[in-house]
């Protein structure tokens, strides 16, 4: 009952969320400079053809009005068409944002893969070699820019050694995974370096708390004492911190698929933001944050999961 009644709150909540996502996107996108008439025409368009671009994509009315028709063109589901592409916004989101987000997830399993193994090791072997060295390996990914480490690996892997790809996104689904690791490679020693470190300082907490010593002279087994009273009760600010850079992970995508040519919805947002393309822009904001809200939602109901205390 507590779980049910928490679940239809957050998603009540996801109302104002959404509203306040969409004020925030109309505002910025008009703060952009330059407007779209000038990426259309040139510099050196006539006023009287920026007034006929103007009146066509409803930039000559009032910003209330102009609200009020993008709210309504966004619940019915009509993101209108891309001003350089001239193929409706929900079509391209609909073509290339499913390649970011198995870019995203791809990326976050191999962080939580690199992380947690590691978080143990460093936690049960604490202020040991294996500590240290654990702790410095992941400092350095963590001290390096994403578009650097992508440099890196690119020039290594791709260039150097031709093990990946250079580039591009492949023909089906294996080839798709061939051709992200390395982006999703980038993007997780950064985020499996925070993981590691919030994880670690969780699992010694909890090795130190009492109801894990009164399991321990119970005479229980170790492996059984880390997987139900150590794991699971440190995993609980970890998952926060998980979702919480989500967000992070997927402004990370926009630098990594420009840096390895990947078509998704990272590199569609600079290009659009380059040619003032106003409606491609508002509808990739819109769903990213839309997604990202979702994986908050579900953030929190793993956490509720792992702590019923958080439902009540």
């Amino acid at each position: 009952m507590h779980l049910a009644s928490f679940i239809v709150r957050r998603l009540l909540q996801l109302i104002p969320t959404l509203l306040f996502i969409l004020i925030v996107v109309f505002v910025l996108v008009r703060l952009l400079p330059g407007d779209p008439a000038s990426a259309i025409l040139g510099d050196r368009a006539l006023d009287a053809d920026v007034e006929r671009i103007n009146r066509e994509l409803g930039l000559d009315r009032s910003l209330p009005v102009q609200f009020a028709v993008f709210a309504k063109s966004v619940a019915t589901g009509n993101l209108g068409n891309s001003i350089h592409l001239k193929l409706p916004v929900a079509e391209l989101i609909a073509a290339r944002l499913p390649i970011t987000i198995l870019l995203t997830v791809m990326a976050a399993l191999i962080a939580v893969l690199f992380a947690v193994p590691l978080a143990f090791v460093a936690a049960l072997r604490r202020g040991r070699a294996a500590d240290s060295v654990v702790r410095g390996a992941f400092q350095v990914g963590l001290s390096m820019p994403v578009f650097y480490l992508g440099l890196i690996l690119l020039t290594v892997f791709g260039a150097r050694l031709g093990w990946f790809p250079v580039g591009g996104y492949g023909d089906g689904f294996l080839d798709h995974l061939y051709h992200l690791f390395l982006p999703a490679l980038t993007l997780a020693l950064s985020l499996s370096a925070i993981l590691m470190r919030n994880l670690r300082a969780a699992i010694i907490g909890v090795i130190d708390a009492e109801y894990v010593q009164f399991a321990r002279a119970k005479g229980l087994r170790p492996r059984l004492i880390l997987s139900r009273h150590v794991l699971r009760n440190a995993l609980i600010s970890t998952v926060a911190l998980f979702g919480l850079s989500i967000g992070t992970l997927l402004g990370g995508a926009v630098i990594t698929e420009t840096v390895f040519a990947i078509p998704g919805a990272g590199r569609l947002m600079v290009d659009s933001i380059y040619g003032r393309d106003y409606p491609v822009v508002q509808g990739l904001t819109i769903a990213l944050a839309v997604l990202v809200s979702l994986t908050f939602l579900l953030t929190d109901l793993v956490q509720a999961w792992l702590d019923p205390r958080v439902a009540r």
